[in-house]
């Protein structure tokens, strides 16, 4: 196998389009088989929950778990403030923008100016 840098220009695009074309299959067949189907209503109860998790994931670990995988008990206040106000700003008005933006916008006052 070769490494990066030893990659033509020709296997840089080769690359380029098959990673274009793995990450298109996967949002496409969904769209397409759907089209002509009616979505269950307990498939669309179970799809409410996949945002919430995935953004609980992603929360938790890069707030609690350092980069060595261990569990941070402190130092990081900062950061869970934030995540405390991105959850209660993402619960009551159950947008996605809104959260991000005042999640970026708490972690950038309360680490980077007051640095909690």
């Amino acid at each position: 196998m070769q490494s990066v840098s030893s990659m033509s220009s020709l296997d840089h695009f080769w690359l380029v389009i098959f990673c274009a074309i793995v990450a298109f299959i996967p949002r496409f067949f969904p769209l397409l088989f759907f089209t002509k189907r009616k979505i269950p209503e307990w498939f669309n109860e179970w799809m409410r929950f996949v945002p919430v998790s995935l953004f609980t994931a992603l929360v938790v670990k890069s707030v609690f778990i350092d980069s060595k995988y261990q569990i941070m008990t402190s130092g990081n206040l900062g950061m869970i403030i934030s995540a405390i106000i991105v959850g209660v700003i993402a619960f009551r008005t159950r947008s996605m923008t809104l959260s991000v933006v005042i999640g970026l916008v708490s972690v950038m006052i309360f680490v980077l100016v007051l640095h909690i």
